[in-house]
């Protein structure tokens, strides 16, 4: 419904999601601005940095497009609309993400996989067929990673009912975090994204193995191919999450 409305106004759509992107890639030409002043940054040339970019804007655009709309849960814990969602002969997580669908986000999705395209093409490594495997498996487990902390967000509405600033933190936040290289950040932040909230695994860890680079945290090198079972793991633990926090709600009381 919400797809056959957005296309409803064709015009319209292409300009919002190609706004989007010109926006979103504002964030890229702040690094193209660092670059006209230094040759590295943290030891990372610009095309190195432009994979992590790249891999981190595409993974959470992805993530955005699908479950983006969970962002607004509080909303509906609040004002007790959520009641609709639980008479409705359909997974509540599953109306959660088709609530207000933003086709529009492909614009963001599109940015990254530019800036991806071109890191491919710039970038001086010598590819191999496991590291051209890497580059899908990162996109989609990052994509599935992020969509994870964008359900445990949700679940943690439940209990907190106005804390979508808090989870954009960790969503949004993350995102822009993982566009730079690990080595910008103290070693005790890098700790916090790889083992607490193991965003790292979304590029900087495999991205480390396709460019060379020492692994964050001094992770041994089979750590570079975990991130599907990372991935699984955090939508497992956000699973549980959702199922406690939709089975603590009393809605309203009105």
């Amino acid at each position: 419904m919400w797809i056959r409305s957005t296309l409803a106004y064709r015009v319209s759509f292409v300009m919002t999601a190609f706004g989007g992107a010109l926006v979103t890639g504002l964030d890229f030409v702040a690094i193209l601005l660092m670059f006209s002043r230094v040759d590295t940054l943290g030891g990372y040339t610009l095309p190195e940095i432009a994979l992590l970019y790249g891999l981190s804007a595409t993974s959470f655009g992805l993530a955005d497009l699908v479950i983006g709309s969970a962002g607004r849960l509080g909303t509906r814990v609040r004002d007790g609309t959520l009641d609709t969602l639980l008479v409705r002969p359909a997974p509540v997580l599953a109306q959660v993400a088709a609530d207000r669908f933003a086709l529009r986000r492909l614009g963001r999705i599109t940015q990254g996989l530019v800036v991806l395209g071109y890191a491919l093409a710039a970038l001086d490594v010598g590819w191999t067929p496991l590291k051209v495997l890497l580059v899908p498996v990162m996109v989609v487990c990052g994509g599935v990673i992020f969509s994870a902390v964008f359900v445990a967000g949700a679940a943690f509405q439940f209990v907190a009912q106005d804390a979508s600033e808090v989870q954009s933190a960790f969503t949004y936040g993350g995102q822009t975090l993982l566009q730079y290289p690990p080595t910008v950040f103290g070693k005790e932040l890098v700790r916090g994204v790889t083992f607490m909230f193991p965003l790292a695994f979304v590029n900087w860890v495999p991205a480390a193995h396709v460019l060379g680079r020492p692994y964050p945290v001094g992770l041994p090198g089979w750590a570079a191919f975990a991130p599907p079972l990372v991935a699984v793991a955090c939508w497992v633990l956000a699973g549980l999450a959702w199922r406690a926090g939709l089975r603590s709600y009393r809605s309203t009381g009105s």
